[in-house]
Order: C-alpha cells, then sequence, then structure tokens
C-alpha cells in the first residue's frame, strides 16, 4: 500500500481558495496602508497650500494698504503745495510727486535760478512737515504716524531727446539737475537728513538721486509741448514692502514704536 495518498480534488480546490484568500487579504492590507499614507500626505498638502494662500492674502493686503498709505502721502504733498503756489503733478500708480523743469530749471540749465530756488524751498519745507510721520529719524504725534513707512525718495533728473551742446550730454544734465535739486532740498530743511528707514542704527538714509537723460519720457511726442513735459524732476516714492529691509511684513504689518 502506497505509504501517502493523493489529495482529493476538493481537498486541493480548499488549500488554493485558503491561499488565494491570504493573498486577498495581504492585498487589502498593502491598499489600506497606501490609503492612509495618501490620505495623510493629502492632508499635510492642504494645509501647507492654505498656509501659503493665507500668506499670499495677507501679502496682498499690506501691498494694497501701503499703496494707499503712499497715495496718501502723495495727495497730502501735493495739496499743500498748491496751496503755496508750488504747482505740482502726482502719479499714485507710480509713487511719483513731479516737478515740471520750469518750476526749478530754464531749458538746458542745472543751475537753480533765485525765483526757482524759492519753489525748492517750499519743496523742502512741505516735505519736512509732512515726511516725520512716514518716517524714522524725526518726531511725530502718535495719532498721526502712518501705518506703513517710506523706504526711500529718488529724486530723478529726465531730460527731452534734444542732443545737448558741447561735451555735456543729457545723461550729465539730467544728474546734475537731480543733484542740485537734492542738495538744495537738504539745505533748505536739513531735518530731511535725518529721516531713515528703520529705527535701527544700520537703517538708511531715505533721499537718494538719479539721471535717467532723455530715456523715460513720460510724452512720446515730438512737439516742443511733450519736450517740456519730459524735462522734469520726479520724486519718486518708494514704501517698505513685504520682505523689504528694514521691515517685512509680515513687516508691513510692522511694529509701530
Amino acid at each position: 500500500m502506497e505509504s501517502s495518498r493523493r489529495k482529493r480534488p476538493s481537498e486541493e480546490a480548499e488549500s488554493y481558495f485558503v491561499s488565494m484568500t491570504d493573498m486577498m487579504v495581504g492585498l487589502l492590507f498593502i491598499f489600506i496602508i497606501m490609503l492612509v499614507y495618501f490620505a495623510i500626505d493629502y492632508q499635510e498638502m492642504t494645509a501647507e497650500l492654505s498656509e501659503s494662500q493665507l500668506e499670499y492674502q495677507e501679502t496682498v493686503a499690506a501691498l494694497s494698504s501701503a499703496q494707499s498709505t503712499r497715495t496718501a502721502l502723495l495727495q497730502a504733498l501735493e495739496q499743500t503745495l498748491r496751496e503755496r503756489g508750488v504747482q505740482v503733478t502726482i502719479d499714485t500708480q507710480t509713487g511719483v510727486l513731479r516737478l515740471p523743469e520750469e518750476v526749478l530749471f530754464a531749458k538746458g540749465a542745472w543751475e537753480l535760478a533765485p525765483t526757482n530756488l524759492q519753489k525748492i524751498e517750499t519743496v523742502a519745507a512741505t516735505m519736512a512737515e509732512i515726511l516725520p510721520c512716514y518716517t524714522y529719524g524725526a518726531s511725530c504725534a502718535p495719532q498721526n504716524r502712518a501705518r506703513h513707512r517710506v523706504d526711500a525718495i529718488f529724486i530723478e533728473g529726465h531730460t527731452d531727446s534734444d542732443p545737448m551742446r558741447g561735451q555735456m550730454d543729457n545723461y550729465d544734465l539730467s544728474m546734475r539737475r537731480a543733484v542740485n535739486t537734492f542738495r538744495a532740498l537738504r539745505v533748505s530743511a536739513p531735518l530731511l537728513e535725518t529721516l531713515r528707514n528703520g529705527p535701527d542704527a544700520e537703517a538708511q538714509s531715505i533721499l537718494g538721486v538719479s539721471g535717467y537723460g532723455p530715456d523715460r519720457p513720460i510724452d512720446i511726442g515730438d512737439t516742443e509741448d511733450a519736450k517740456s513735459r519730459n524735462r522734469r524732476i520726479d520724486l519718486r516714492f518708494l514704501m517698505q514692502t513685504p520682505g523689504g529691509n528694514p521691515e517685512n511684513p509680515s513687516s508691513l504689518l510692522e511694529d509701530l514704536p
């Protein structure tokens, strides 16, 4: 008699079924683990996305608020200067207070005439009155302190496209005009030298100069009126922005003293 007997077909089928069941249970277990892993990963990604969206919304709100502050500053300067007889224009989108050539310089000249020097003295006095509440370095009543601060004011010289005679070109002219305006502002109102873009020792002066020659026209026409508009001094106001120095908003949502 044989030492072992062959398995019956029913036993073989049962053994095969048990093996398949074990395999399916194992696959189901692996599937559940993967599902849990991806669910946790999805939750983490969703949380990170929500946090990023919140930070983005806060940044956009801070930028919008800073721009509103700059607009209010420009409007205050424009209104006060007009009341004092100095005709200026503002561009709230680019943050510019514009001084036309006739306010300061004769055509082709870079020295301030005595009558125009009086106008720049008015501009300087007005800036010295209003800017302390938008900067550091000078006293301001707490109730008047602006929420956002000025980071820099660039005094920009601009010319028309007509070439200069002699060795000096329009870039030289624009820079000389900007520098002379800068010097006249600081001499007329020494307080402007003390204004800074931060409360600490590393903070910098808010005033700077640049000359662009004919490269940044505001009127591309070739008429005398267009050229006259392009000959100008722009005071460009830059506000502190997210990630900027010295404060970043959450820096724009800055800590005020």
